[in-house]
C-alpha cells in the first residue's frame, strides 16, 4: 500500500499541496496540479493508497475556499475509488507519528 502523510502546517500553498501529492504518488508529467487532475489520478489508481492528513485546521486557513473544495474531490475520489483511503489523525496521533 501506497502511503502519504502531510502534516498540513508544511504546506503553505495549493502549488505545494499538489507538488507533495504527485510527488508522494509519483503522479505522470501530465498531472495539472488542479482539482480535476487530482481527481483523475486518484481514481485511476490500481493500487491500495491512503492519503493522512494531520493539522487541517491550519492548511484550512492558509487556503480559504479552496480548502473544502479540496476535501471534496478526495471525497468523491475515494468514493469512485475503493482502494484509496483517507485519514484524518487528529493532532496527538499526528505527533506520536512523528
Amino acid at each position: 500500500m501506497k502511503v502519504i502523510c502531510l502534516d498540513c502546517r508544511e504546506i503553505h500553498s495549493r502549488e505545494e499541496l499538489h507538488r507533495r501529492i504527485a510527488e508522494g504518488f509519483a503522479f505522470p508529467e501530465w498531472y495539472g496540479n488542479n482539482l480535476d487532475a487530482l481527481h483523475d489520478c486518484l481514481t485511476s489508481m490500481q493500487e491500495e493508497a491512503e492519503i493522512r492528513l494531520s493539522h487541517c485546521d491550519v492548511l484550512e486557513s492558509r487556503l480559504g475556499a479552496y480548502w473544502p473544495r479540496f476535501l471534496r474531490a478526495l471525497k468523491h475520489s475515494k468514493e469512485e475509488n475503493p482502494r484509496l483511503r483517507l485519514v484524518y489523525l487528529k493532532d496527538e496521533e499526528a505527533e506520536g507519528d512523528a
